[in-house]
C-alpha cells in the first residue's frame, strides 16, 4: 500500500492523505495561473492601467532583458516598486536582446522571461515590446514613474521627456554591480572549459 494511502489517514491539513498530490498540483496551478495573469499586451495594460491611475495608483515603469535572473535583478525590482503602486516591467523582445547584446542572447526566451519575471511578487505587470528602445511603450502607457538602473545617467534615460511632461518622475536606482548577466554565463562558460 502506498504511503499516505491507508484507509483513515488524516493530513495535517484535515484532509485525506490520498488527496495531498491533488491539493499541491492545485495549489501549483493556482500559482501558475496568478502569474500568467500578470503577463499583458500594451494594448490590454493601456486599459488597465488607464483604471488603476483613474483609482489614484501610482504606475511605476522599468524595463530591461532580464535574461538569467539574479538578485542584482530582484533587489533592483523591488526598489522600483517601492517609487509607487503597481511596477510595470517591459521586457525586450527576443530580436531586440540580439540587436542589443549579441546573437547569443537571449538564454532563455521571451516568453520564459516574462514567466520568471511575472513570479516576482514586486512585479504586477509585464509586457514585451519589440523596439530597441522602450520609447514607444513608455509613450503608449504614460506611467507616473519611470525607473532605470545606476547605471544609466537620468539625462540619458529612454522616455524621460514624455514622462516628465505628463507630471512624472525619473528615478535612477543603484543596482549591485556584483551581478550581471554576462558575468553569470562567464562564469558557466569557464566552468565548462575545465
Amino acid at each position: 500500500m502506498q504511503r499516505g494511502s491507508q484507509p483513515g489517514f488524516t493530513s495535517i491539513w484535515g484532509k485525506p492523505a490520498d488527496n495531498r498530490q491533488q491539493t499541491a498540483d492545485s495549489r501549483q496551478e493556482r500559482v501558475m495561473e496568478t502569474t500568467r495573469r500578470k503577463i499583458k499586451s500594451r494594448q490590454e495594460l493601456r486599459k488597465i492601467l488607464g483604471q488603476l491611475k483613474s483609482e489614484g495608483k501610482r504606475i511605476v515603469f522599468t524595463n530591461g532583458c532580464f535574461d538569467l535572473l539574479h538578485p542584482g535583478h530582484v533587489r533592483y525590482l523591488e526598489k522600483a516598486k517601492a517609487q509607487g503602486d503597481v511596477l510595470v516591467v517591459a521586457l525586450n523582445s527576443d530580436a531586440s536582446v540580439r540587436e542589443i547584446k549579441g546573437g547569443d542572447r537571449p538564454v532563455l526566451c521571451e516568453e520564459e522571461r516574462c514567466e520568471v519575471i511575472s513570479a516576482l511578487t514586486s512585479v504586477d505587470f509585464v509586457t514585451t515590446f519589440e523596439e530597441r528602445t522602450p520609447q514607444t511603450i513608455i509613450e503608449e502607457l504614460i506611467p507616473q514613474v519611470l525607473v532605470k538602473g545606476g547605471d544609466w545617467p537620468i539625462d540619458e534615460i529612454v522616455g524621460r521627456h514624455i514622462v516628465e511632461s505628463n507630471g512624472g518622475k525619473v528615478i535612477s536606482v543603484d543596482f549591485d554591480k556584483e551581478f550581471s548577466t554576462s558575468g553569470i554565463i562567464d562564469r558557466i562558460r569557464s566552468a565548462g572549459k575545465k
